[in-house]
């Protein structure tokens, strides 16, 4: 690791850690991309990993927010797959009976096409607001409708006199990266409901260094945290951090906060990583990196060597850092499976797959099947099955 003078966008320290670069990554993984032109000259950034050694933080340093496009060609959602979507109610209802959200009026924070918010005010009979500016009209008919408002535009310093029992940010604190300053204007915004409850769900950058998942680290992802840094975060800009958890197979982590009464600090929850933890899992990432990324070079060459036809399960996030860290090409993996029908006939950025659906494999008959979250292994794999197709799977 070598160190800069980078100032931490969370404890604002003067100095980080660099230990992980990758160049002209696509700067956008989700958008539709309509042409295979259009995602082979796709727009590119630089990827500069660094960590912060005062409070652990993890920031991509060469991140240009200008490059981002977060509009209605943003599809990320994870809706269509069954796997997803029962995780996704048992969240909802968990939520509404831990903290009693009935009747309750709800904020989301990056609520993308709405889904969340509105299971959310369906099954709590609660009233919600939404800020995304990806957010798409209609997508989501529903039976709170009359209960529920879309703004379509980033959360910001404009809409802190908004109010709330509950604020919810999933799957969003990874994509900005001035975190300190986002995480004190929420603050802002509940001034003293010191009942209010704050719930966040982001990314578990655990999981990403200690698994080597180079594939979990993309443009749009400038952000990471582990428990400990990100409950130093919240504690730094005013808030009690009340619990910390992770679901999803360990891939998401959860924060449970509430504005604090301006008492010092609370001593750390027992299962947050110190620092030192922190640092321990940066150069394991960095002594495994190489040989987990020369293991899948190997693997896919080996693949295309046999004359074996080899498709990707997930056009998404994961697919396009997989692919363009690797420096995959259409000679190597022609095809990118998607169960969105949304993103059927669009192309992976900086790579130009073909995104098709499952059934497409009836016809086309792969040899292999590399599954881009081992999470829906056993959905996909049901699928195929039903298809009559069987395939030797490989997860990342």
């Amino acid at each position: 690791m070598k160190s800069v003078d980078h100032p931490c966008p969370a404890c604002g320290s003067a100095e980080m850690f660099v230990f992980y670069e990758v160049r002209r990554v696509p700067v956008n993984s989700v958008l539709l991309v309509m042409s295979r032109e259009e995602a082979l000259n796709f727009q590119t950034g630089d990827i500069t990993l660094a960590v912060c050694p005062v409070c652990g933080f993890i920031s991509n340093i060469t991140f240009d927010e200008a490059l981002t496009q977060y509009t209605a060609r943003y599809e990320a959602t994870q809706g269509y797959s069954p796997t997803f979507n029962k995780f996704h109610q048992a969240l909802a209802q968990d939520l509404i009976d831990r903290y009693d959200l009935r009747d309750k009026d709800i904020i989301e924070i990056g609520c993308d096409k709405g889904d969340f918010i509105t299971m959310l005010c369906e099954m709590g009979q609660n009233r919600g607001v939404g800020f995304d500016p990806a957010y798409v009209p209609g997508r989501h008919p529903s039976s709170a409708a009359e209960r529920l408002t879309f703004i379509p535009d980033f959360y910001s310093e404009k809409y802190t006199d908004y109010r709330a029992d509950f604020i919810c940010c999933k799957m969003t604190l990874e994509h900005i990266p001035q975190v300190g300053a986002f995480i004190s204007t929420v603050r802002r915004s509940i001034s003293d409901n010191h009942e209010a409850i704050v719930f966040f769900q982001i990314p578990n950058a655990q999981y990403v260094l200690c698994d080597v998942a180079f594939w979990d680290i993309y443009y749009e992802h400038c952000s990471y945290f582990t428990k400990g840094s990100l409950a130093r975060l919240f504690r730094a800009n005013g808030f009690e951090v009340k619990d910390l958890w992770t679901v999803y197979d360990d891939q998401y982590l959860m924060i449970e906060a509430r504005p604090s009464d301006g008492q010092p600090a609370a001593t750390p929850l027992p299962d947050e990583e110190s620092v030192a933890a922190t640092l321990q899992m940066v150069n394991y990432f960095v002594e495994h990196y190489e040989a987990k990324r020369a293991e899948w070079q190997h693997r896919l060459n080996e693949m295309e060597s046999a004359g074996r036809k080899v498709v990707l399960w997930g056009g998404g996030s994961k697919g396009v850092a997989f692919l363009t860290t690797l420096g995959q090409s259409l000679d190597d993996i022609a095809y990118a499976v998607d169960i969105n029908p949304i993103k059927t006939g669009t192309f992976m950025a900086g790579t130009g797959q073909e995104i098709v659906t499952p059934s497409f494999l009836q016809t086309y008959r792969p040899d292999d099947v590399v599954i881009m979250n081992p999470v829906y292994r056993d959905e996909i794999t049901r699928d195929l099955q039903a298809m009559g197709l069987s395939p030797t799977i490989y997860t990342l």
